[in-house]
């Protein structure tokens, strides 16, 4: 599932790419054309996240939710321009042409680093190898292939302007809602660092932790907690705060709590900026490359069950928790 960086990175394409411009909105699937029918034509006039939900503010009191879920992407093609405050492998682009499927056109050559296609700026969402298992076909294509390209899969929603396309296929949830309905939603969402890290929004997170009697691991999911935060988050952030995730909320220091806060807005912006969730601080030189190339060279404990923290030599295990999957090191987090 996308996690809040994600979504941000996402947000701020279309700020750059759509935000001004009146975009003919299509649901090739079909099964979004009544929404599609409302917004076509409308001027969007803003583009924010929330945590791992995504609001396009169109003309006319009308705003686009979208939630990517486990499956869902956005796949960015034409003469798509890059958010200055985001990098491509550690490099800030200015602008670049793009292909149907996520891949530059000189002289960045940036197609995804990593297997889980993390870093694509055009391509964005769950990774491209569950995507294809969607998709009828996912044949690259470069630049100067036709503009706009011919929907690929069952894409839920296309928005079209003079230079861009933009596809969502696979959410959870696509819908068009009124300003009041947007307010109730973000309502009921927790902080979320990247749009106000402030004291107050700190303290907003902090009191709604010590309120939960449920293990920090399962809260730190709780979108209603805190926001964005994902699988791959949660076991890393535990694993800095040296917490056992087991341990009730209501059960830990606030100072605790507030350096859970400030290290997830530390690591939020990374992720947003760079475009990998890298939750290893001070790597530089090579060591950094690796970290963009390889997941295992970012991360602390997801996804290292069996091999030796690289902490205090323990090794990492994993179990099922929450429905989901926890990596923990029993040495570091006891």
């Amino acid at each position: 599932m996308p996690e809040g960086h994600s979504v941000h990175r996402i947000a701020r394409q279309f700020a750059v790419n759509f935000v001004g411009t009146a975009p003919e909105v299509t649901s090739p699937q079909g099964r979004f054309a009544q929404g599609a029918a409302l917004l076509s034509g409308r001027e969007m006039t803003d583009a924010r996240a929330v945590g791992k939900q995504m609001f396009l503010e169109f003309a006319g009191g009308h705003w686009l939710r979208v939630h990517l879920g486990i499956y869902g992407a956005w796949d960015f093609a034409g003469d798509v321009r890059v958010d200055a405050s985001i990098q491509i492998h550690g490099q800030t682009p200015g602008h670049s042409k793009l292909g149907q499927t996520g891949e530059y056109s000189r002289p960045y050559q940036a197609r995804p680093l990593d297997r889980d296609a993390e870093d694509s700026v055009t391509s964005i969402g769950a990774p491209r190898r569950s995507r294809v298992r969607m998709a009828e076909s996912d044949r690259a294509s470069d630049a100067s292939a036709e503009f706009p390209p011919e929907p690929v899969g069952q894409v839920r929603v296309r928005l079209l302007n003079d230079r861009v396309c933009a596809d969502l296929r696979g959410p959870t949830a696509c819908e068009v809602l009124t300003p009041a309905e947007v307010d109730a939603v973000v309502l009921k969402l927790g902080p979320d660092p990247a749009n106000a890290n402030t004291p107050e929004e700190r303290e907003r997170f902090v009191a709604r932790a010590l309120r939960k009697k449920t293990p920090i691991g399962l809260v730190l999911m709780d979108q209603s907690v805190i926001a964005g935060i994902g699988n791959v988050y949660r076991a890393e952030m535990l694993f800095r705060a040296e917490l056992n995730p087991h341990t009730p909320a209501n059960a830990i220091d606030r100072t605790v709590l507030e350096s859970l806060w400030d290290d997830w807005a530390h690591l939020l912006q990374i992720g947003i900026t760079v475009g990998q969730m890298i939750t290893i601080d001070g790597l530089t030189g090579e060591a950094y490359q690796r970290a963009l190339e390889e997941r295992d060279e970012r991360h602390s404990v997801y996804k290292l069950e069996g091999t030796p923290c690289k902490r205090c030599g323990t090794n990492i295990v994993l179990e099922e928790f929450g429905a989901r999957k926890l990596y923990w090191c029993p040495g570091c987090q006891s």
